[in-house]
């Protein structure tokens, strides 16, 4: 089976040849003319600066006699070294001349350093005589390799215009190539890409309207065929397959839909058969009222405390409430809690912040020390602690309920840190509500959008500290 991958290699493959071999041809012709006119440019440069040199080379020394300062003398120096450099050059560069008048350049300018120098070592004697004699010999030799640099450059330009005149040549040649190229080209992919196309482009049409009829949610249709002995084939195999499985699993969402209906109307009816938990509440308010006009004051308290811990229990739990409720019910839950255990128990609470209006998901203190106090502490003969503090930390209001009970496995703590599935028994379950750590934590990562807003510290035998980091704004959305 030819593939589309193979014959899209060929096709860039012979292109990317073609391409390659004409750019490489076009680098090293530029490349060539560029060396050359590099060259001839360079020439120019040199034997111009060997003038201007040459000239300046006289003007300082002129300057030298007539003012015999240092600096005159410092800048004569400095210009002579110049002109010694570009000589340098000039054999290293100006290779074209005749070796004969080459060397008669480079004497003239020999002749300028000699006199040059003869000129200031004169004047350093204060031989008038002698340093008039050379500075008039230095402006003569000066004078003259301007004249023979003249000269040369005028015999550079003739040469240019001859590498000029073919450099058009070369030009136009180019240009009717590339003009050439670009036709040939444009050609190649006409053919190229008709030719392609015409075995991909009614396969793709074909499942592009099919799978636009599936994104409209139409899902029944006749399979799609197609001929090309290539990839496109098995994608449109693959296409009614996975049309095929799209019925079928929708077909299987709608039985489990039904069934999970049936189920709960089960447990509504389940509930329904069991004691109205409202009847109860009204009932303990009751047996309060009576409490407290016989004048049981303690059995009042208590009954109320159960009451208020009932009642938040009845709340729908798909709505949040605000920190200071759940505040309220672990403090009636704990005075429940004393009441029951007296002095073995000892409970306390640190509250070092007013920001307890923001949203929380409901019972979700409560459990958290009710789990405290019966995996944690409940088997304590005396001595049993538990801790509720709530203070701010940068932009969160953190809040820990920690005890110093029998503690937590590593295993445990990564257990409940890494909810894989909701749906994995848990252990810890409190009595009063039935809701489970596992099912707190789930459920404050939904509320508040985070993995990592509860943190468990502890040790085996040593106590444990749950950790919840609630942001301070959130939106106020029904959960």
């Amino acid at each position: 089976m030819k593939t589309i991958r193979s014959k899209l290699i060929l096709y860039f493959f012979f292109f990317v040849l073609l391409f390659n071999i004409v750019a490489t041809t076009i680098y090293f012709s530029s490349h060539r003319l560029m060396n050359e006119y590099h060259t001839s440019i360079e020439r120019f440069l040199v034997l111009n600066t060997i003038s201007q040199t040459s000239n300046e080379l006289y003007d300082t020394v002129n300057a030298y006699v007539v003012e015999k300062t240092a600096p005159h003398l410092t800048r004569y120096y400095d210009v002579r070294q110049k002109l010694m450099e570009d000589k340098e050059q000039l054999r290293e560069k100006v290779t074209h001349l005749d070796p004969i008048q080459l060397n008669q350049y480079i004497h003239i300018i020999d002749t300028l350093l000699q006199e040059s120098e003869l000129t200031v070592g004169f004047v350093l004697k204060h031989d008038i005589e002698r340093y008039t004699e050379h500075v008039k010999e230095t402006r003569q030799t000066a004078n003259y390799i301007q004249e023979t640099t003249l000269h040369l450059i005028d015999m550079e330009l003739t040469e240019y215009q001859d590498f000029y005149q073919q450099l058009q040549q070369r030009h136009e040649h180019f240009k009717w190539f590339i003009i050439s190229l670009f036709g040939t080209t444009v050609l190649l992919g006409i053919f190229f890409a008709v030719w392609f196309s015409r075995s991909m482009n009614k396969p793709i049409q074909t499942l592009s309207n099919a799978a636009q009829e599936v994104a409209s949610g139409v899902l029944e249709g006749p399979d799609i065929k197609i001929k090309s002995n290539d990839e496109l084939k098995l994608l449109g195999t693959t296409f009614n397959d996975m049309r095929k499985n799209i019925r079928n699993l929708i077909e299987e969402m709608k039985e489990k839909s039904e069934l999970d209906r049936l189920l709960k109307e089960l447990e509504l009816k389940h509930l329904q058969n069991q004691i109205n938990p409202h009847f109860l509440f009204n009932t303990l308010n009751t047996i309060s009222r009576m409490a407290y006009l016989e004048n049981a004051r303690n059995t009042s308290k208590l009954i109320e405390a159960v009451s208020v811990l009932l009642r938040h229990s009845l709340g729908d739990l798909r709505k949040s409430v605000t920190l200071k409720d759940e505040v309220e019910v672990v403090h009636e839950y704990l005075y429940i809690q004393s009441t029951r255990f007296a002095d073995r128990m000892k409970f306390t609470k640190r509250i070092e912040t007013d920001n307890l209006t923001i949203p929380i998901p409901r019972l979700t203190l409560q459990p958290l020390v009710e789990n405290a106090f019966i995996h944690g502490i409940e088997g304590k003969e005396d001595g049993g602690v538990i801790g509720l503090h709530i203070f701010e930390e940068k932009e969160k209001v953190v809040v820990e309920i920690e005890d110093n009970g029998v503690g937590m496995s590593e295993e445990l703590i990564d257990k409940f840190q890494n909810i894989q599935n909701d749906d994995d028994h848990d252990d810890h379950v409190g009595h009063s509500t039935g809701l489970g750590l596992r099912n707190v934590i789930r459920r404050l990562q939904l509320f508040y959008q985070e993995e990592n807003v509860v943190e468990i510290d502890s040790q085996l035998y040593r106590g444990t500290t749950i950790r919840l980091r609630l942001p301070k704004t959130i939106e106020e959305v029904d959960k």
